[in-house]
């Protein structure tokens, strides 16, 4: 068969199969239990939806729908392999990676958020990364130390 019959990809298609990578964080992987059976699970979940898009009869759709799940394949797996399983401190004496902590803002808003891992963290959820900027302001003070933040203070009421 010449090489002019054969089907060719649209330039459209073609760039929806060249997915950039996901970025990967420069800090280390830290997770918690509960984040790294959400990361093997979310592996899990693209390793389906990959399998499921290879069964596709026509190649542009099967590259286009197999790009997402690839991409993300390879930032899951490399996460994985970089995971630091880290567990909860012993103590809640200080504010700690796996901790969770509330505080006081100066107008009188009181947040509660765990610190966990990047790929982890939901603000939403109550979770926040250790490399976020209120995390580290936090991290290794106790209850009732001030830091301040953003041009207001944060007061530690309890860690747990």
């Amino acid at each position: 068969m010449a090489v002019a019959f054969t089907k060719e990809e649209s330039f459209e298609t073609a760039s929806e199969t060249l997915l950039p990578d996901r970025p990967i964080s420069p800090h280390p992987n830290l997770v918690t239990e509960a984040g790294l059976k959400a990361l093997e699970l979310q592996f899990q979940e693209a390793r389906a939806a990959y399998d499921a898009a290879s069964t596709v009869e026509d190649v542009n759709e099967r590259r286009r729908q197999a790009a997402s799940p690839l991409r993300d394949l390879r930032y899951l797996s490399a996460r994985l392999r970089t995971a630091q399983l880290t567990p909860d401190p012993a103590s809640a004496d200080v504010v700690a990676f796996g901790v969770t902590v509330t505080f006081s803002r100066d107008d009188g808003r009181v947040q509660t958020y765990r610190i966990v891992g990047e790929d982890e963290a939901d603000p939403k959820a109550g979770s926040i990364s250790y490399v976020s900027p209120v995390a580290r302001l936090l991290m290794g003070k106790a209850v009732g130390d001030v830091v301040e933040a953003g041009g207001g203070e944060l007061e530690i009421i309890a860690i747990s």
